[in-house]
């Protein structure tokens, strides 16, 4: 009977992952036709600020910041979700080569560089300061 159970418990567990798969795989679709979306907003931006530049030249007094201001914020908001696309896949970006790897990966398998966890880089850079301080406070005769 224990068998059953704990066969039953693996189906069950099989499943949730699937499900769980099922939805990453829907939410990357819907951050890649979000992605697109804002895309699309920001050529339009692009277009009415070139319009207005037009416009200024011809005599007429055009503010083009909030423009810039909207492209700036669609940007980031493609960024985040480019970010959250990644989280979703469980993957990294190389800094070298723009491949994706496992976020478990200490090296690109394209260009063999050395990935890099940007939260520990700023620890280790903290770090390096706080050591570079100490040095510059030791004054020797």
């Amino acid at each position: 009977m224990a068998f059953f159970e704990k066969l039953g418990d693996t189906i069950v567990s099989v499943g949730k992952d699937v499900t769980q798969k099922a939805k990453d795989v829907s939410g990357i679709a819907k951050l890649r036709l979000d992605i697109k979306s804002k895309e699309d907003f920001i050529r339009e931006q692009y277009q009415e600020i070139g319009r207005a530049y037009f416009e200024a030249h011809r005599g007429e007094a055009v503010q083009e910041q909030a423009q810039f201001d909207r492209i700036e914020e669609a940007m980031e908001a493609v960024a985040q979700m480019e970010q959250k696309i990644l989280e979703l896949k469980k993957v990294r970006v190389c800094q070298e080569c723009g491949a994706e790897a496992a976020d478990t990966a200490d090296f690109c398998s394209v260009c063999g560089a050395r990935l890099v966890i940007v939260a520990e880089d700023a620890f280790y850079e903290e770090a390096d300061t706080k050591e570079q301080k100490k040095e510059d406070d030791i004054q020797i005769p």
